[in-house]
């Protein structure tokens, strides 16, 4: 006997009607059933395979290949490179959307944001940002939502967004002392006292740098309490306070030192050298920025070298001393040209020029 039975057709979601036999409705309603639990059972396979290294030579090959590419980027972006690190993380970003790797995505965003800040691409660097942030957020990575949102943070602050800036920081330090994150919490309150000091309120900066270090120093952040400590010295300083900006740009540049912290230790020079000079202590300014240049010709960083140049200039222009001044001056432009920097290229013969009027 055939029976006239209504079931649904699952993949379209209408109501089909047919006159079929018992066995054949057990055999249709098994293969359905078996073929539910398949697609299931699929989906689950795919979620797991984008949460874990992938086991074909293909999936390997592109994973170390993206992996290598990420490794270039960081050191293309600590050159100075901004160009470079952007078609190396593109490249990279490819190969991890690929192989479903969310977090090394979000991570690849974060440096290809910071690359586009070294080139001045903002519109680019804050779409880039963002995109690493949802990242962060659709895969409940609270640290790196922390570590992005600082980001951001800095980046409105360079762009003069002030108040939009410190909102966005304290979300990150709201975020960090939730889930305890000690690194975190160092962070953002040292971004917070950038915040205060491009307010203005340099009291309040100081006392935030302050509580940062805590925080950075039970991490062993070596880098970042060396950074935070030029900051605290930068506060100190435009606060007239020149004993406490001596002593912290001092800690500073040798924490940096100890640590093989180039950026930071140039960084502490250049503060030393304007708190010396600002209590006429040149000897001691002269000094420091012989340790300086010497620096930068170590790492061949031309750029540094310029400064330091550039650096000199002002010093002995300061002394009356024009005559070496100008040399200074002159090896300054040169490089300026050797690096097709025109703006620095045209600040500095501003300056040489007022300079020689003057004289």
């Amino acid at each position: 006997m055939k029976q006239r039975l209504v079931f649904p057709c699952q993949k379209v979601g209408i109501i089909c009607v047919g006159a079929v036999s018992c066995p054949q409705v057990l055999l249709q309603s098994f293969l359905l059933f078996a073929f539910l639990l398949s697609s299931v059972a699929g989906a689950v396979d795919i979620t797991e395979q984008l949460h874990r290294p992938l086991n074909d030579s293909v999936g390997r090959q592109s994973r170390d290949e993206a992996d290598g590419l990420l490794r270039i980027a960081e050191q293309e972006y600590a050159s100075g490179h901004g160009d470079k690190t952007i078609v190396s993380c593109l490249r990279a970003l490819e190969l991890y959307h690929s192989i479903g790797d969310l977090k090394a995505q979000g991570l690849t965003y974060n440096l290809l944001a910071k690359a586009y800040v070294q080139l001045g691409s903002s519109k680019e660097a804050e779409d880039a940002f963002r995109r690493g942030l949802a990242i962060a957020r659709d895969t409940k990575d609270f640290q790196s939502q922390i570590f992005v949102l600082n980001n951001i943070g800095t980046f409105l602050l360079q762009k003069g967004e002030s108040a939009a800036a410190g909102k966005t920081i304290e979300d990150a330090l709201a975020i960090a002392r939730g889930v305890k994150n000690i690194e975190g919490q160092g962070l953002s309150l040292s971004n917070l006292g950038l915040v205060s000091a491009r307010l203005g309120d340099y009291n309040k900066a100081i006392k935030l740098y302050e509580n940062a270090l805590i925080f950075r120093r039970q991490t062993g952040d070596a880098i970042g309490e060396a950074n935070t400590l030029n900051n605290l010295g930068d506060a100190y300083l435009a606060s007239g306070n020149y004993q406490d900006t001596i002593a912290t740009y001092g800690e500073a540049m040798q924490t940096a030192k100890t640590n093989r912290d180039r950026t930071n230790q140039l960084r502490a020079i250049d503060g030393l050298v304007t708190a010396h000079t600002a209590v006429g202590r040149y000897e001691r300014a002269f000094d420091l920025l012989e340790q300086r240049l010497a620096l930068a010709k170590e790492l061949q960083n031309l750029y540094e070298e310029l400064k330091s140049f550039a650096s000199y200039a002002q010093l002995y222009k300061q002394q009356g001393n024009y005559l070496t001044a100008r040399n200074f001056y002159e090896r300054a432009i040169i490089l300026a040209r050797t690096l097709q920097d025109s703006k620095q290229e045209v600040q500095l013969l501003d300056q040489l020029t007022k300079m020689l009027q003057r004289k």
